[in-house]
């Protein structure tokens, strides 16, 4: 183990941040947390054409979500920024110029036309689809000659021959490239800007990177990145490459699968704490039976040694009901904040709403322990804020009767006189009322809740009763009484 642990999630912002880079960060930010070590965020936005401002804003948002807060990184500073690739040019061109110096690099002049129609000839020969070398070997004058005219190049790694290149993989173990298979990777575009490989090994050297802890897609990079380093005369880091993530259905999770953002997961009700534990369970375990972890816990367990190889299932189902566990364990109170906004956009209460309205913590202290996201305590929380204009069809078939409307009528005159309007007293109104008149306390309590709410399931009903208020109840159940007049004829 190195003396100073410093690792780095480094993501492109071509696009939002997906399940499978949020893990790479909190395998990063957890192995960084466990050591004592420093966890570095970089951004790697040397892909021009690809770039999206919005994307690059929306990863820092779901990381600071998340609560992966980086030490070193953009909006941070350090002692080795800066911390994004765009703002670092001047050091891959550096770097380029010294591996052709050194003879491990060289100019390629080979137009795109050139490359590909090579890479036809070679296809249809069913050859390796790499380039052919050609301008590995030019003489000192044809390079100055082209130069001369000006002719647009980029810069390419010279492979070495007949080498077997190994590392050690901390998860994997050692793994083995005959650098026969490896083409001549380009390090520098034409453009002037590096390619993920020249400023990825640059950067992380440059950032003191003690541990590559990445995604699997990137181990047939890693030959390629030692060479790189010993082209430089530099030790390379440890590495570390995670297990792919799969979709239920046993293909790698993608987003044209299906695989949510981050933040989409909070637009839809999950809560970052839950999003945090779910996601570290893929590929990884505490050695135990525990399931649901808190940050803390899981900082105290992580090891890198308990990263299995082994694909993982990244099953929403489970997300779901973690999420649940989560929700039960909040506070009403503490859960305002993401419910209140939703139930405005429902349009469920006005814009001039307060959210400290004790109506609103009830709904969400009666639905949350019934509930996996945020968003289904929303879908089921009308009838808390809006009286039911219809009723749930079976139900009505099922609760109310001829005999319902007198029901009502002597339940109505019950609880006017009431002092105190809880579920307490509520609870002894009903048993005492079904005890003295033999009518089922089921009989009473479903038609109610019927009449309360629109339909026939929710919290109990006495704890609703009580949230919703004398007023609201009474003028709801007045509302079933007429209701019940103008059907009496279909009713049995």
């Amino acid at each position: 183990m190195p003396a100073e642990i410093r690792v780095r999630f480094a993501p492109s912002p071509t696009g939002y941040l997906h399940v499978g880079g949020a893990r790479t960060a909190l395998f990063n930010y957890l192995f960084a947390r466990r050591s004592g070590g420093t966890f570095i965020l970089r951004i790697e936005d040397t892909d021009r054409g690809r770039f999206q401002e919005s994307a690059l804003e929306e990863i820092y948002q779901s990381l600071r979500w998340l609560g992966l807060d980086w030490d070193e990184g953009p909006q941070k500073g350090g002692e080795v920024g800066p911390y994004i690739q765009s703002e670092r040019l001047d050091r891959y061109q550096k770097y380029a110029d010294q591996l052709i110096q050194s003879e491990h690099a060289y100019r390629c002049f080979c137009t795109p036309q050139r490359l590909e129609e090579v890479r036809l000839k070679r296809e249809k020969e069913k050859q390796s689809t790499g380039y052919d070398r050609l301008c590995r070997d030019l003489t000192p004058a044809q390079i100055e000659e082209n130069l001369a005219q000006n002719k647009p190049y980029i810069v390419r790694l010279k492979i070495p021959a007949g080498r077997t290149v190994s590392f050690n993989d901390l998860i994997r173990g050692k793994i083995d490239y005959q650098s026969d298979i490896l083409d001549d990777l380009v390090l520098l575009k034409t453009d002037g800007f590096p390619t993920y490989h020249l400023a990825n090994v640059v950067d992380d050297h440059a950032m003191r990177i003690s541990h590559v802890l990445r995604g699997d897609e990137w181990i047939a990079s890693t030959p390629r990145h030692v060479l790189l380093y010993e082209a430089f005369g530099w030790t390379p880091p440890l590495f570390a490459h995670m297990p792919v993530i799969l979709d239920p259905s046993g293909g790698k999770l993608s987003k044209r699968k299906g695989a949510a953002s981050v933040m989409d997961y909070k637009r839809t009700g999950i809560l970052p704490e839950a999003l945090f534990n779910f996601i570290a369970f893929l590929g990884w375990s505490p050695g135990d039976e525990r399931e649901k972890m808190g940050r803390e816990e899981m900082i105290e367990a992580f090891s890198l040694e308990n990263i299995s190889p082994k694909a993982s299932v990244f099953d929403e189902k489970k997300l779901e009901w973690m999420n649940g566990l989560y929700l039960h364990d909040h506070s009403a109170e503490s859960l305002v904040r993401d419910v209140f906004p939703l139930l405005k956009a429902k349009g469920f209460i006005s814009s001039e709403a307060n959210e400290h309205d004790p109506i609103v913590v009830s709904a969400i202290s009666l639905l949350k322990d019934r509930s996996r996201r945020l968003t289904e305590i929303v879908e089921n929380a009308s009838y808390f804020f809006i009286d039911p204009v219809s009723y749930e069809e079976k139900a009505v078939i099922k609760y109310f009767a001829k005999g319902t409307k007198a029901v009502f009528e002597t339940l109505i005159d019950k609880l006017d006189g009431m002092i105190e309007f809880n579920q307490v007293s509520l609870d002894k109104l009903y048993h005492e009322y079904s005890t003295a008149s033999g009518v089922a306390i089921g009989e009473l309590i479903h038609p109610t809740r019927l009449a309360v709410s629109g339909v026939s399931f929710g919290p109990g009903l006495f704890e609703l009763m009580q949230a919703l208020g004398k007023e609201t109840v009474f003028r709801r159940i007045k509302t079933a009484i007429s209701w019940l007049e103008k059907n009496s004829a279909t009713l049995q």
